[in-house]
């Protein structure tokens, strides 16, 4: 997921329109998955699920979900999860940005459901642009850098080493607990 969010973000940096527009919004992949709780581990918090094709997924489930205590081996989970990535061109002289929040809201349906969303806002720099490979490097808090190719060389013409970026990423995970299956 981190390699998407990556690769949507340098394709959006390098986009034409976003130095012109200052603002971009890149909606990322939206992933449907839907499994049957397969084991329960009680004193981890965490289910294993088998998806349609047979893949296992095994998962944390966080203290703030209530309903934990309601599953059972047979169970359904689905799960909607969502990515949105907002880029900045910020102006000279405004202030850095470097925040990070999470927050779990339970769903109101008849089914035990709820929500937990991610949003990190960070300022970056271009510390290093090369248009022969073409490529470039961003640089921003606590020591984090990111290096990518670029595509499109006219994009990447129209943005300079020293350039700052306020980058919003924000995922989210809609999760519903579907009773056993009777066949």
């Amino acid at each position: 997921m981190k390699l998407l969010t990556a690769s949507i973000f340098v394709t959006a940096l390098l986009f034409p329109r976003i130095v012109a527009a200052q603002i971009k919004t890149l909606p990322g992949e939206t992933i449907t998955f839907s499994g049957t709780i397969e084991t329960i581990e009680q004193s981890s918090r965490s289910v294993t699920l088998r998806g349609p094709k047979g893949n296992l997924l095994t998962m944390r489930v966080p203290p703030e979900v209530k309903s934990f205590d309601t599953m059972k081996v047979g169970d359904t989970i689905n799960a909607r999860y969502y990515e949105t990535v907002v880029l900045r061109v910020k102006k000279p002289g405004e202030p850095d940005v470097n925040t990070n929040s999470d927050a779990v809201t339970k769903g109101t349906g008849a089914s035990p459901s709820g929500t937990a969303a991610s949003q990190r806002v960070m300022t970056v720099k271009i510390t290093a642009i090369d248009p022969n490979v073409p490529s470039i490097t961003l640089a921003g808090p606590n020591n984090w850098t990111y290096s990518s190719r670029v595509a499109d060389k006219a994009a990447l013409a129209q943005v300079k080493v020293g350039d700052r970026l306020d980058i919003t990423w924000t995922d989210a995970v809609l999760m519903s607990l579907d009773g056993a299956k009777t066949k």
